[in-house]
């Protein structure tokens, strides 16, 4: 039948395989998130962020290969990289301390606000419009983070606030991604984001570092390299398909997160994090849906 799913196939092969790409992103970072959870019960946050950048940089030497060798890193805003580092640091910070504190599930769907607080933050930081849909689908995803939240319950409430705020700068992370790309590589941003990582935790690492026996090492460096890899999938998918059609995949962290948590920690998401997390979920959705429409020029 024509316009089917083969035809489908015949026509978008690439944007298929970035579709696979992602997915495979997705997972990796899920794989990846459960190996940091179980490494923060012997090992602080800063010690884990240094072994996640240090050992992703073997990895993402394969993208600054592909992506035509050592010129591909050469820029003149370094400046600008050690800033959108820093903000990205704060978050992965936040997302690592929030693996601690809580179930991966809890953690992943209170993280999904990220698109929200894009949408919000687009407007001052890149003077872009954005339309009363948009907002109003902002407003209700924030209803939806309020009841993940559980105002009033002390200090759930508050461990909650952990993966909000690395939502934040995460969102914040990807506006300078977004200003970067104009001139940059991927493979300069990605690159320059883990040397910065690298130094500022191998430093704030010290005062509490934990020599880690040879499974605890193992454990380390095979946090970064899934990272890593996560990585240069990642940026494949983003090389061979639009960003609109790939973003409702990232959802599929929750699957993995639920998945990941039941059978390494017996974690199971109560109602709250279920019902928020749709309503967040949604509001994700229907903002790219929005998105995508003004971008055709559909209004």
């Amino acid at each position: 039948m024509a316009g089917g799913p083969a035809s489908l196939a015949a026509a978008r092969p690439a944007a298929l395989a970035g579709v696979g790409w992602f997915v495979l992103a997705i997972f990796c970072f899920g794989v990846m998130d459960a190996m940091i959870k179980v490494a923060s019960a012997d090992y602080g946050t800063w010690q884990i962020m240094f072994f996640r950048a240090a050992a992703s940089i073997l990895p993402v030497a394969v993208l600054v290969h592909w992506s035509g060798g050592v010129s591909s890193l050469r820029t003149k805003r370094l400046g600008s990289h050690v800033l959108r580092a820093l903000v990205g640091l704060a978050a992965v910070y936040g997302f690592f301390t929030s693996f601690r504190l809580m179930p991966l599930a809890d953690a992943y769907a209170i993280g999904f606000a990220a698109p929200l607080f894009m949408t919000a933050l687009s407007v001052p930081v890149l003077g872009e419009k954005v339309g009363w849909r948009r907002w109003a689908a902002v407003l209700v995803g924030f209803a939806g983070v309020m009841v993940m939240l559980r105002p009033g319950q002390g200090v759930l409430s508050l461990t909650a606030l952990v993966p909000l705020a690395a939502a934040f700068f995460y969102s914040l992370t990807m506006l300078y991604v977004r200003v970067l790309a104009r001139t940059e590589t991927n493979a300069a941003i990605v690159f320059y984001f883990l040397v910065t990582l690298a130094a500022v935790s191998g430093v704030v690492m010290l005062p509490d570092w934990n020599t880690p026996d040879l499974a605890g090492f193992a454990l380390l460096v095979a946090i970064g390299l899934v990272g890593g890899v996560a990585q240069i999938a990642f940026t494949q998918a983003f090389r061979l398909t639009a960003p609109s059609l790939l973003a409702p995949f990232e959802y599929t962290a929750m699957l993995w997160a639920v998945g990941f948590g039941y059978l390494l920690f017996g974690d199971i998401p109560d109602q709250a994090i279920w019902l928020g997390s749709a309503i967040v979920i949604a509001s994700g959705l229907y903002i790219i849906h929005r998105e995508s429409r003004v971008a055709r020029g559909e209004g």
